[in-house]
C-alpha cells in the first residue's frame, strides 16, 4: 500500500530545523513528500536541505522562479493528501484564521480542502496572547487537528511554553490520519506511474579539449525532457539527470541534476541509481574524451598546420555501472541511434546491455535531432517491436510511455 502524499509547510521560525528532521521521518516511512516554504522560512533553512530530504524540488514563490512552477499553489493543493504547517507562526495562523494568500504556502493553504495539522512555535507571550489562541479556535473548528507546543528553551532565552512539538510528535498524528485515509493504490484514479521512482537521462555530454574547446554531439535533450515531463504528468518521482542543452528543463520536474561530462553523468547515475524503480538512458553520452585539457585557449599556431588528439574511451553507462551495480527488479531502458541496421543493432545492444527495451532510432533517415517529427521502433526484451510515429516528441514520449508503463510501474512486468 502506498502511504499518503504530505505536503510540508515551512514558515519563519527557528523551529524550521525540525521540519528537516520531520521530513525525514516521513520519507524514511514511505510517504511522499513535498515541501514549500515562505521567505522567511529560507532564512533559517535553505531549500536545497528540503530537496535533499525529499527528492523533490521545493515551492519557495508565486512566480515560477527556481523549482516552483506557477501553478504549484493549486497542483500541489490537489496533489496533497495532508498539509502539515511545522513550524506555524503567529504570523501565519493569523493569515491562515483571515483567509489571507500573499505567498505561497498561505496561497497553498486556501486552496488545499484536505486534513490540515498544525504545529505553532512562538515565544510564550506570543503564544498566550489572545489573538493567537482565537485565531487558533477557529482553525480548529475548521478542522485542522493542533499538535500544542512544548515547555522548554526558547530562542529568546527563556525556558517557558511555545516550543514546536518534536518531529516524532507530529510525525505521530500524521500516521494517525494516513491509517484512516483509504488507501491510495485501492483507487481507480491512480496515475499510471504512481509510485514509480524513476531516473531519466537526456542529452549530450561535451569533453573538453581546452577551456574554450570541446567534443560534442547534436543532441538537443528534447526526447529525453518530454520524456521526463511525460512521465511526471502520469504519477512518477522524476529525477532527470541532463547534458548541457540549449533549452531548460521542464518544469515539475522532482529533481534536476545538470552535468557537462560523459564522467559527471555517469558518477551522477550511479548516485542515484539505488533509490530508484526504473532508468530510461536518452542521453547522448560520448564514447571518448581526451587524454589531456588544454589550460587556457590552446592558439592554433602552437598547434601547427594539423590536429591530433588522443582519446580514451569513456565509461559505459548502461554496461560498466547499471549491469554491475543494478538494484534488484529496476527496469531499464535505452536509446539507440544507429544510421545502418538499425534494427538488428538496436536488438543487439538489448540483450547485450541487459536492458528491459530499447528505442531505436536514425537521425539521419529522420532527422532525429531537434524538434519536428519523428519516427521511432520500441523493442522489448521478449522480442516485440513497434514502430511508432511520425510524431512530434511529445506525443512520441507520450505513446513511448503509454506501452512501456505496465513495465515501469514497481513490480511491473512485460510491457
Amino acid at each position: 500500500m502506498t502511504r499518503s502524499r504530505v505536503l510540508l509547510l515551512v514558515t519563519g521560525g527557528i523551529a524550521a530545523y525540525k521540519s528537516c528532521l520531520l521530513a525525514r521521518l516521513l520519507v524514511q516511512a514511505g510517504f511522499s513528500v513535498r515541501v514549500a516554504m515562505t521567505g522567511a522560512a529560507q532564512r533559517f533553512v535553505g531549500p536545497t536541505t528540503f530537496r535533499a530530504l525529499t527528492g523533490h524540488g521545493v515551492a519557495t514563490d508565486l512566480w515560477g522562479e527556481g523549482d516552483t512552477d506557477p501553478l504549484d499553489h493549486v497542483e500541489l493543493a490537489r496533489w496533497a493528501d495532508i498539509a502539515v504547517v511545522a513550524p506555524a507562526t503567529a504570523n501565519l495562523l493569523g493569515k491562515a484564521a483571515g483567509g489571507i494568500a500573499d505567498d505561497i504556502v498561505t496561497t497553498l493553504l486556501l486552496a488545499c480542502e484536505r486534513d490540515l495539522v498544525l504545529a505553532p512555535a512562538m515565544n510564550d507571550a506570543m503564544w498566550r496572547h489572545p489573538a493567537v489562541q482565537a485565531n487558533l479556535a477557529t482553525l480548529r473548528g475548521r478542522g485542522a487537528r493542533v499538535v500544542d507546543p512544548g515547555r522548554g528553551w526558547l530562542a529568546c532565552g527563556t525556558v517557558a511554553e511555545g516550543r514546536m512539538a518534536e518531529p516524532e510528535e507530529i510525525f505521530a498524528l500524521i500516521c494517525e490520519l494516513d491509517d484512516a485515509l483509504p488507501p491510495r493504490d485501492a483507487g481507480a484514479t491512480d496515475l499510471p506511474l504512481a509510485g514509480c521512482r524513476l531516473l531519466v537521462t537526456a542529452g549530450p555530454t561535451r569533453e573538453p579539449l581546452d577551456a574554450v574547446r570541446f567534443v560534442g554531439n547534436r543532441s538537443t535533450g528534447a526526447m529525453g525532457f518530454a520524456l521526463a515531463r511525460q512521465a511526471a504528468g502520469l504519477g512518477a518521482e522524476v529525477t532527470l539527470i541532463h547534458g548541457p542543452v540549449p533549452s531548460p528543463p521542464p518544469r515539475g520536474i522532482g529533481i534536476v541534476v545538470p552535468v557537462e561530462t560523459a564522467a559527471q553523468m555517469a558518477a551522477a547515475v550511479r548516485e542515484r541509481l539505488p533509490r530508484a524503480d526504473a532508468l530510461i538512458m536518452a542521453a547522448a553520452v560520448a564514447d571518448f574524451t581526451p587524454d589531456s585539457v588544454g589550460h587556457g585557449k590552446l592558439k592554433k599556431e602552437s598547434l601547427g598546420t594539423s590536429w591530433c588528439v588522443n582519446m580514451t574511451r569513456t565509461t559505459d553507462i548502461l554496461a560498466d555501472i547499471v549491469q554491475v551495480e543494478k538494484p534488484a527488479g529496476l527496469k531499464v531502458v535505452g536509446f539507440a541511434l544507429e544510421t545502418e541496421n538499425l534494427l538488428e543493432r538496436a536488438a543487439a545492444k538489448l540483450r547485450t546491455k541487459g536492458m528491459d527495451a530499447v528505442v531505436a532510432n536514425d537521425p539521419i533517415a529522420d532527422g532525429t535531432f531537434g524538434e519536428g517529427l519523428h519516427r521511432v521502433t520500441l523493442i522489448t526484451a521478449d522480442g516485440d517491436s513497434e514502430a511508432i510515429g511520425p510524431l512530434d516528441k511529445r506525443d512520441l514520449a507520450a505513446r513511448i510511455l503509454d506501452r512501456l508503463a505496465p513495465l515501469l510501474r514497481p513490480g511491473g512486468g512485460a510491457a
